[in-house]
């Protein structure tokens, strides 16, 4: 029987590629505690930094057929993890910013009592609901529909396709008509957003 804890990085890197669920499970043991150490110091959560670790290492397994990583997985790997923390400051950053612009909002005294009530019920709903939405499609909904960024720019944030970002963003539209309904779903993006 082969043990793969002798075997380099760069043997590791290309089993993986042929599929090797050994290779992979030795990545992931020989990896896991410093990159789960290095996102741990930077986030000083936990569960957060376990999280952010295995969906990288999801990610790895996912794409491992699209990545040469036979030359520097170990740089590889932290460059990912950096970059996973690097898009939750990103995500938390907008995610005040919208809630910013919805106390800011709320404020504007433009409408009666009756109205501003129905507003903030419908704010709230549709914040809600947005909230509710499974990531990434919330995170790229936001970035798409808050912060005007282009299926191009989103797709680099969050190292995805184009096409995928575009599929996630109709996702999300679906997933919110179907919730608010559409005179909801207008107010959503003609008044709020």
């Amino acid at each position: 029987m082969t043990s793969y804890s002798k075997f380099s990085e760069e043997q590791l890197a290309t089993l993986l590629r042929e599929g090797d669920h050994l290779a992979f499970t030795e990545i992931y043991n020989r990896f896991f505690e410093v990159l789960y150490m290095h996102a741990f110091r930077r986030l000083n959560d936990d569960d957060e930094a376990k999280d952010l670790v295995q969906e990288m290492f999801v990610g790895l397994w996912d794409k491992r057929k699209l990545q040469d990583l036979s030359k520097n997985l170990s740089s590889y790997l932290y460059t990912r993890i950096r970059s996973r923390i690097l898009d939750k400051f990103r995500r938390e950053k907008i995610s005040g910013r919208y809630m910013d612009f919805l106390a800011s909002y709320s404020k504007l005294d433009h409408a009666s009592t009756d109205h501003k009530v129905r507003e903030r019920d419908l704010k709230q709903l549709i914040e809600k609901e947005i909230y509710a939405l499974p990531e990434p499609v919330r995170a790229i909904f936001i970035l798409s529909r808050k912060e005007h960024l282009s299926h191009k720019e989103i797709a680099e944030v969050m190292d995805m396709t184009e096409q995928g970002v575009k599929s996630q963003v109709k996702r999300a539209l679906k997933i919110l008509r179907a919730k608010l309904g559409f005179y909801s779903y207008l107010l959503c993006f003609f008044n709020l957003l």
